[in-house]
């Protein structure tokens, strides 16, 4: 029998569908061990703001599992008394099992990745994963399209999501809709042309519903504000985080300090502070610019 997932934990339905009637962004940050979590659930309790958290399929393995995932969520949100709206959310779900699994963990919202199957069979499994997601109240977010990304260079724009395939994914009853609109995962090169606002607009105008931006470290405040304006109302990011991590992290080894004896610069609490302190600021900068900053009272 599925786990209910903790007290504490909700669905993203009722946050992200307050963030496209209110013209903002809910913040979806990637996590990748127990300094990543605390960091983005204290910065959100700090200033009072609801906060999706989510892991890959790969985080999931490098984390032990998503019991341990689900174990550790569930045990800081209670420890450190959170009290904004958090949900904790499954990253690119490759198949429909991978979203059981999660969902039966006690995930409070999972997101199925069919982009990479035809459409027909993306929305066949979409479709299954919606009906067990629902028994249980978990939020489900689908993709159309593909997220673009970079090799050797060369930049790919991912194949731009189809105003008619939304239509069809919303009529579903999932709860946010992710779609193909130029954005790319990882850094952006120099060479990025931007992210196609008018396919955005003709895929709003068609569902008039949530949607999704994968790819969201990197992008330049403006487009991120234009993109909010047409109706994104959840933004993922994860590289942004991790390179924050990775630059204090370095920096602080550079100096010396984790070589410190007597001071024990060693010691893995003192060696990940930087990152963490990295993660809160980077954290704090971005749900500003997302306009989601201080708006738990509002879900």
């Amino acid at each position: 029998m599925p786990k209910i997932y903790g007290n504490k934990l909700v669905n993203a339905h009722n946050m992200v569908h307050a963030a496209y009637k209110g013209k903002y962004a809910i913040g979806h940050f990637n996590i990748n061990n127990l300094e990543w979590t605390k960091a983005v659930l204290e910065t959100a309790q700090k200033t009072n703001t609801p906060v999706i958290i989510a892991t890959s399929e790969g985080a999931i393995k490098y984390m032990g599992g998503a019991n341990v995932v689900v174990g550790m969520v569930n045990g800081l949100l209670e420890d450190l008394n959170i009290t904004v709206p958090v949900a904790l959310h499954l990253d690119h779900g490759q198949s429909v099992e991978a979203a059981k699994k999660c969902i039966e963990a006690g995930y409070s919202s999972v997101m199925f990745d069919g982009s990479h199957f035809s459409f027909e069979e993306n929305y066949a499994k979409t479709k299954e994963v919606v009906e067990f997601a629902k028994q249980y109240g978990v939020s489900v977010e689908a993709e159309i399209g593909t997220i673009g990304g970079e090799e050797d260079g060369v930049v790919g724009k991912g194949e731009l999501g189809d105003p008619e395939e939304a239509k069809k994914m919303v009529d579903l009853g999932i709860d946010f809709l992710a779609a193909g609109i130029g954005n790319i995962h990882g850094p952006y090169p120099a060479n990025w042309e931007g992210l196609a606002f008018e396919q955005l607009k003709k895929i709003e105008d068609a569902i008039n519903f949530p949607m999704v931006m994968h790819g969201g470290s990197g992008v330049p405040q403006s487009q991120v504000e234009k993109a909010i304006s047409l109706g994104i109302s959840k933004i993922n990011v994860n590289t942004e985080l991790q390179l924050s991590f990775q630059k204090a992290t370095r920096a602080y080894i550079e100096t010396g300090a984790d070589q410190d004896m007597v001071k024990k610069g060693f010691d893995p609490r003192k060696l990940l502070k930087p990152g963490y302190d990295a993660i809160v600021s980077e954290m704090t900068n971005l749900i500003t610019w997302f306009g989601v900053k201080g708006k738990a009272d509002e879900i």
